[in-house]
């Protein structure tokens, strides 16, 4: 039987992982957001972030912001994006406790 002649040199017991690093889980005093407004396509943005939050958690958290605020949005690199531009987006996020730069 011949020897394999397409081996790579790597060896896996070295400490390489196919797995994903784990993403560190904050509460939400420990955040510290911001809120960007950006225009696209002569319309306003408002993208809060980054959240260190499990994916289901920040999925709910975007569904309440978007009902209570009446608007569209989505999750991009663990960031909110919401349509338009919206003044009471960090009160509300204060009141679920979460904490923003200075």
């Amino acid at each position: 039987m011949r020897k394999n002649l397409f081996e790579m040199g790597a060896k896996f017991e070295d400490g390489w992982s196919f797995e994903e690093e784990k993403k560190k889980i904050l509460t939400p005093k420990e955040h510290s957001l911001t809120i960007q407004k950006q225009k696209r396509k002569n319309k306003v943005v408002t993208i809060v972030g980054e959240f260190f939050l499990e994916k289901k958690e920040l999925k709910k958290l975007l569904k309440e912001l978007k009902s209570h605020l009446g608007v569209g949005g989505t999750i991009k690199q663990n960031s909110i994006e919401l349509q338009g531009d919206h003044t009471l987006l960090k009160e509300l996020l204060k009141s679920k406790n979460f904490r923003f730069k200075k």
